[in-house]
């Protein structure tokens, strides 16, 4: 039978409930939360061998506001392969095909969090890089937050977005996100919740730049970009008079960088370290990434 990758329908969508079973060994309880709220065919890619489902991973639609926008972007989850399938390049190839589609969608930027440090360079071969530190300090609970407003789910999403809505570099969540995260709060209990390490992988570059120009008006200079995987990424920038093209202006700072590179400059993450210009030309933010059903 024929190898190939695919979305998932109603035939296949116990193989990807097992396949996760099977990789990260979550409850019941908590799986049929997350395949509740989150689980979508059209969003779940499958590398189907000989007739079974051996690969998968989901691109779930978030929005995120990124330099003071609010941009569509693809959450990475449940990214699997079955312990027999591994080593084989099967997750390469989805993961490849998941960029495609994010193009095909018109999606700018890639996220997720890596569960174990491993991780970390596995996705920077793909060109992630990482974003999101991990957080110190508790969140606000979601218990405090809905006894405040009891009887009155609206309510509390209401003032939960109010805490998070005009943060920039933050993921955003709708009203059925919050449903999904008060649900598994109560599985456990309430417990205590920090932000999250996350990661982070620049799509169409020259579309994040045009974003970040028109916050920045100000701000001139040019970019040499270098992108190992997505090929159209690989072009020379320039940002002027809150307008990014394809050009060079010879006259101004030329910065060569990397996909990883500019996806960390472009989230501020950390800025106030590096050199100048740098340090100036890339505001220092605090991305955050929360309540991800984790």
């Amino acid at each position: 039978m024929s190898v190939m990758i695919r979305f998932a329908d109603d035939t296949t969508k116990q193989e990807v409930w097992d396949m996760w079973k099977i990789c990260f060994s979550d409850p019941d309880d908590y799986m049929e939360i997350y395949f509740r709220h989150k689980y979508r065919n059209e969003n779940t890619l499958l590398y189907v061998d000989e007739g079974k489902a051996v690969a998968s991973l989901q691109m779930l639609p978030y929005q995120f506001t990124f330099c003071g926008a609010e941009i569509p972007v693809i959450y990475l989850s449940g990214v699997c392969t079955l312990p027999e399938a591994r080593k084989k390049g099967f997750m390469h190839q989805l993961l490849l095909n998941s960029f495609g589609e994010a193009v095909r969608r018109g999606i700018p930027l890639m996220l997720l969090v890596p569960q174990e440090e491993w991780l970390l360079q596995f996705y920077d071969k793909y060109g992630f890089a990482q974003t999101f530190d991990a957080g110190t300090e508790p969140l606000p609970s979601l218990r405090e937050l809905t006894d405040a407003h009891p009887g009155d789910l609206h309510a509390a999403y209401r003032a939960f977005n109010t805490m998070y809505r005009q943060n920039d570099m933050t993921l955003q969540k709708t009203f059925d996100d919050f449903l999904a995260m008060i649900e598994e709060a109560k599985l456990y209990d309430y417990p205590l919740k920090k932000n999250l390490r996350g990661m982070a992988r620049v799509i169409d570059a020259e579309r994040l730049l045009s974003f970040f120009a028109d916050r920045y008006e100000e701000k001139i200079f040019s970019v040499v970009l270098q992108d190992e995987l997505l090929h159209d990424n690989n072009d020379q920038f320039s940002l002027s008079g809150g307008i990014a093209g394809r050009t060079i202006l010879p006259e101004e700072p030329c910065f060569s960088l990397d996909i990883r590179e500019l996806t960390q400059l472009l989230f501020g993450y950390h800025t106030s370290a590096k050199e100048e210009p740098l340090r100036s030309i890339f505001p220092e933010k605090m991305p955050q990434m929360h309540f991800m059903l984790e």
